[in-house]
């Protein structure tokens, strides 16, 4: 049974997140796996929206700070609302890099980089599989 807690986090056991999420989403949001370059879902995606977390419905990103920065996975300038994203460094893979998480499931999104375009100078490189996108 899922717990929410009264800071607002989603746990579930590790059957839960299995159960509720497809191989590639559990692959990518619990064990911190990356899709291939260019095969996710929402790469080339231009519909207006908002872009939740796959894992717990959370408002991630919205459509109007996704822009095509070539690397091959969806990308956003921004999250649409301040808390919503976690961040924390990684040092895996040999590299230093700032990991971005759900900050209500844990859920690991992909990475941000300080080479994107204004306003902000950031690139979130976010997978597929840890979005869903809802249309305006």
């Amino acid at each position: 049974m899922s717990d929410t807690k009264t800071s607002g986090k989603i746990e579930k056991s590790e059957a839960e997140w299995r159960k509720d999420l497809t191989p590639m989403q559990y692959a990518v949001l619990r064990e911190k796996a990356t899709e291939r370059p260019f095969s996710g879902e929402y790469e080339h995606e231009q519909q207006p929206g908002t872009y939740i977390c796959a894992g717990c419905g959370q408002t991630l990103f919205a459509s109007d700070a996704k822009f095509d920065s070539g690397c091959g996975w969806p990308s956003f300038t921004q999250p649409a609302v301040e808390g919503h994203v976690d961040e924390e460094r990684d040092i895996s893979h040999g590299m230093i890099r700032t990991e971005v998480l759900c900050s209500k499931c844990n859920g690991h999104l992909g990475h941000v980089f300080e080479d994107g375009p204004g306003p902000t100078g950031l690139r979130y490189c976010i997978n597929s599989a840890a979005l869903k996108l809802q249309p305006k």
